[in-house]
């Protein structure tokens, strides 16, 4: 405990000096992967295929459109979900490994999030069909059975004789 004491003595006019180291967080973009504006001449365009680690014959930006993307690569759409599980990925919980260039929306597209590829098992006829046939009939079981009242059957009091109090609650 004393040594805490100490710390914190020790620290205290570092802290008083600077009161922003407590509460600034350091996680700043970081200039590197910022992408860089459009590549408008072929050697642009080989460097940012280099600089994203990409053959040049594979390498396409976003379109010009103003989104921002600049010399990002246009990378096909593919759901992480269908990547191979048994890979050895570098970072298994995201399957991506390190220094590999992600979808411009990948935050999107990632295992626990849409599945991009999803085929669905019917066709989506089908399947409206499904929904629409079981909230009828459910609909439907409720309009019939509406009027009909659900109560359990009980028959009057039998008492011997009618309109004679037998107990009462109060004093005698």
């Amino acid at each position: 405990m004393s040594s805490l004491i100490k710390l914190v003595r020790v620290t205290a006019p570092w802290l008083k000096k600077n009161p922003s180291s407590l509460i600034s967080v350091r996680h700043h973009w970081n200039k590197d992967f910022k992408p860089l504006p459009y590549p408008k001449t072929f050697e642009e365009k080989a460097a940012s295929a280099e600089r994203y680690g990409i053959p040049l014959a594979e390498y396409e930006p976003y379109p010009d459109d103003g989104s921002g993307c600049g010399d990002y690569p246009k990378l096909p759409l593919e759901a992480v979900e269908h990547r191979d599980p048994y890979y050895p990925w570098d970072n298994p919980e995201l399957k991506k490994n390190y220094n590999e260039v992600l979808h411009d929306e990948y935050d999107f597209i990632r295992e626990d999030r849409y599945n991009v590829n999803y085929k669905l098992h019917l066709p989506l006829s089908i399947l409206v069909l499904q929904y629409v046939s079981v909230m009828g009939g459910a609909y439907f079981l409720y309009w019939i059975f509406e009027y009909v009242k659900a109560f359990h059957p009980v028959m009057p009091p039998q008492l011997p004789k009618e309109n004679k109090v037998y107990y009462t609650f109060e004093k005698p």
